[in-house]
């Protein structure tokens, strides 16, 4: 299996970027406030510069309660360790609220994510204070417009125990040639069949906070060209990862690309192939083959 990523996260911010600042935040942004936010700001964004600007919120104490309601949507076991995805949901109204800024070029309305990587450098324990700091980076072109990342790194003590980047796309103009398609195959190994509801993406937006259209209702969805509504790729991820969670390791990166949309309700097939310590991981709809994400497991 070729592994996604054979080195740690790096921070790609240029030299110059010290002359930045951070935001320290007191609480948690409310993403509710951030998408109004959105709506107004959205047609100043633009411009090919990305703000140089830290948000961090730091020693942030994990809510058990909110922590088992994540891990029974997305079918993690119910345990005092975090699972992988866990901290991407606390540090998304950071990202988030970078995004909405009108430094920042691409209105938040539109967004695609595309991929999106996380690394455990160890378990994380519930009883653990958690700082969490995002950034954007990386502005670049792409054959569908020009994407970005927005980073996240999660420290406990001086300790970075966990760190994230997740991709977004802005369609526009082409920007670089367009690459020839190659059709996607699974890995040999058994698939799973897993069965998803349709109220999920009512169900995850009520622990994530993420309460875009698109995955609320058919009719919310329909506005914004989706026959139905979809499941957040954040929750399939978390959704993939549940199903192989007692065979992580302890330490390791998961890499994933967005394929398509899982539509609600329907039933996908998963396959996670094992090759020596790396996994190949690929999700995709029961009865067409449709590939929804496709990824891999690598051992730290």
């Amino acid at each position: 299996m070729t592994r996604a990523m054979t080195t740690r996260l790096s921070n790609p911010r240029p030299p110059d970027a010290a002359e930045g600042c951070t935001i320290e935040l007191d609480e948690v942004p409310n993403l509710l406030g951030l998408y109004a936010r959105a709506v107004v700001t959205g047609p100043w964004h633009h411009g090919d510069q990305l703000p140089a600007t830290d948000v961090a919120l730091r020693d942030q104490a994990i809510d058990v309660e909110h922590l088992a309601a994540y891990q029974r949507v997305c079918a993690f076991r119910i345990r005092d360790e975090l699972p992988p995805t866990y901290l991407h949901v606390l540090a998304f109204p950071l990202a988030v609220s970078i995004m909405v800024d009108q430094a920042f070029p691409f209105p938040l309305t539109g967004l695609v994510h595309l991929a999106n990587v996380i690394e455990q450098r160890r378990p994380i324990r519930v009883d653990e204070v958690v700082s969490l700091r995002v950034h954007a980076a990386d502005l670049r072109p792409h054959d569908a417009g020009r994407t970005v990342d927005l980073l996240a790194t999660a420290t406990v003590g001086d300790e970075t125990v966990w760190r994230s980047r997740s991709t977004y796309l802005r369609r526009g103009k082409q920007s670089k040639p367009r690459p020839p398609h190659h059709p996607t195959t699974p890995p040999d190994g058994p698939a799973a069949l897993i069965r998803v509801p349709g109220d999920i993406g009512r169900r995850y937006a009520a622990v994530s906070g993420d309460r875009n259209p698109i995955h609320l209702h058919p009719l919310t969805a329909r506005a914004f060209g989706f026959p139905r509504a979809i499941a957040h790729g954040m929750w399939v991820k978390a959704r993939t990862l549940a199903a192989v969670e007692a065979r992580l390791p302890e330490a390791f990166s998961v890499d994933v690309a967005f394929k398509t949309p899982v539509l609600l309700p329907s039933t996908v097939s998963l396959v996670a192939a094992r090759d020596d310590q790396n996994w190949a991981l690929d999700v995709r709809n029961a009865k067409s083959g449709k590939p929804h994400l496709t990824g891999s497991i690598t051992p730290l």
